[in-house]
């Protein structure tokens, strides 16, 4: 990788790992603390190494340089306690910061800061949103994005979850098993949208972010590992990120164009995840639970399967179940994909029209998918509307492509 690559990759994938660890030191009263230094940490690695060069281990690097910041905070904290200890009753004394470069260590770190931020002083919906931005390194857009809302709610919903966390003086601590089954739904599904924003991106010029991926089955991975996370849900969410996972190769071509589902090259699919994703459902399946993440991994699973004469049957019939519990516009819309694939193109059109999202780029690129063998005028206003609305350069690179090939037909 060349060097001038290096920083940023190591910034996507060591930075939540550092805030991680620093978090459990300090608290979540001073998880701004920790952002603070960690960001620090990467300003300063790319001022030194744009002068003297990369060093030989740069992980090694910011980690030394992130433990040497956060001491020298310490000292200057405690040299400020100290001007005000005459108005203390108790002076308040630091655990020694630690930090190793310790795999499992920085693993646990992780989990610990992500069970702790979805703290139920919190919404549901502003745990994840918190856990995204702290944990994941979601950009305010792509949060907005992951919950299909407006940037400004998003920005509102973070400030008020962070300033809910300090008045609750929360730490990241030990927790007990009620605790941890009261908040695993909030981190599974915060592990579920790191997973869909690597699957697929729409606030990245690449369409596939594949370190988010790994790094959501990672962790997801170590869930399955601990007697208290080891449930169903966990394994039906393992599930349906081995089966997406298994198709990433195939899914863009040499310049990192998207490729649709029909085009893709099978011999690419990962035949091991596919295996893997098998064995999680199985495991996902030792009682009568049915969770949105059994009926995606369903989903998925038929995906990877060879051409069968009831294959989009079967996914059409998953969607309809999924549908009635967790009901979503990209939900809709993918039904409505199943259903053309069994009634035809010509049946799904109105199908289609129902669901009514003229401001959604899927919407009109589902509509010219349809209309493409029906009205070729109608199929390229409606990609021409796609390419309107999509914020993914990715996408409308997709849709010109397609309206190009409608017109040459």
């Amino acid at each position: 990788m060349p060097n001038q690559e290096i920083l940023p990759h190591l910034f996507r994938q060591e930075y939540t790992k550092l805030t991680a660890l620093l978090c459990r030191q300090f608290g979540l009263p001073y998880i701004e603390i920790a952002e603070d230094i960690a960001s620090d940490t990467f300003l300063r690695a790319s001022e030194y190494w744009s002068i003297n060069g990369m060093p030989d281990n740069p992980t090694a690097w910011l980690y030394t340089v992130a433990r040497n910041k956060a001491k020298d905070y310490l000292k200057r904290d405690s040299r400020f306690k100290n001007q005000l200890k005459e108005t203390e009753t108790e002076q308040q004394t630091w655990p020694e910061l630690v930090i190793e470069l310790d795999n499992q260590l920085i693993a646990d770190s992780q989990l610990a800061m992500i069970f702790a931020v979805c703290n139920p002083a919190n919404s549901p919906e502003s745990q994840i949103a918190l856990a995204l931005q702290i944990f994941c390194g979601f950009s305010v857009e792509e949060i907005a994005n992951a919950f299909l809302t407006k940037t400004e709610t998003i920005k509102k919903r973070l400030l008020r979850a962070r300033t809910n966390l300090r008045n609750d003086n929360f730490q990241i601590r030990f927790l007990r098993k009620p605790e941890v089954e009261s908040r695993v739904d909030a981190v599974l599904k915060t592990l579920y949208l790191l997973f869909n924003e690597g699957y697929f991106s729409k606030t990245s010029h690449q369409q596939i972010r594949k370190d988010f991926c790994w790094e959501a089955m990672r962790l997801t991975v170590i869930l399955t590992e601990h007697a208290l996370t080891h449930t169903p849900q966990t394994n039906a969410l393992l599930a349906l990120m081995c089966f997406q996972s298994s198709r990433l190769e195939a899914r863009t071509n040499s310049d990192g164009e998207a490729v649709l589902f029909e085009a893709q090259d099978k011999h690419l699919w990962d035949q091991t995840l596919i295996e893997k994703g098998n064995y999680f459902l199985v495991n996902a399946c030792t009682n009568h639970e049915i969770s949105t993440y059994h009926l995606e991994a369903g989903i998925a699973y038929w995906h990877t399967t060879s051409a069968d004469g009831d294959k989009w049957r079967h996914i059409l019939q998953l969607y309809n179940q999924l549908i009635l519990i967790a009901y979503s516009p990209l939900t809709a819309l993918n039904r409505t994909v199943a259903f053309a694939k069994v009634y035809g193109n010509e049946k799904a059109i109105p199908e289609a029209r129902k669901l009514d999202l003229s401001d959604n780029s899927h919407y009109h690129a589902l509509l010219g998918y349809l209309y493409a063998e029906v009205e070729v005028d109608t199929a390229i206003e409606h990609y021409q509307k796609a390419i309107a609305l999509t914020p993914s350069e990715v996408e409308r690179n997709t849709f010109t492509r397609q309206i190009e090939r409608l017109r040459t037909r």
